[in-house]
């Protein structure tokens, strides 16, 4: 299921051949052809947002309409905000392509997985890193009650 703010990525998941060396020039190029599709999906939902704040603004006389038209604009531009983010996090990880570190955890520099990679390109932590660190805030949460 997909809404409007939904991006699906299609790409075919790379297989990697026996004894083939962790993030090699095929798989550097296959995430980074992941990262630019993003990216340019999420940088044309920008521009239509753009054109339809412009063309769809209007002044409603009925106070209720133009609420909720200000409140539509609102959860819009809030959604952009995301993706504005998303779109920093997409440029760094084609960063560390360039760099050579890509796939290399921040924390313990571990490999971080070519699935991990595929459900999150821009993944900067390996899963036993990104556990310890949603345990550590839930009990952060939990002592503040």
């Amino acid at each position: 299921m997909s809404d409007a703010n939904t991006i699906e990525l299609i790409f075919t998941p790379y297989h990697k051949s026996e004894g083939e060396e962790y993030m090699n020039e095929a798989q550097l190029k296959h995430f980074e052809q992941i990262l630019l599709q993003w990216k340019s999906n999420l940088m044309g939902k920008v521009d239509k947002t753009v054109h339809h704040m412009q063309d769809d603004f209007e002044h409603f006389p009925d106070p209720n309409d133009r609420a909720s038209h200000e409140e539509e604009f609102s959860i819009e531009l809030r959604t952009r905000d995301r993706e504005r983010k998303l779109i920093k996090k997409i440029d760094t990880a084609m960063k560390t392509i360039e760099s050579g570190e890509y796939g290399l955890c921040v924390s313990c520099g571990a490999e971080i997985g070519i699935h991990r990679m595929e459900a999150r390109p821009t993944a900067i932590k390996c899963i036993d890193c990104k556990t310890q660190d949603e345990n550590r805030e839930k009990l952060r949460v939990m002592r503040r009650r």
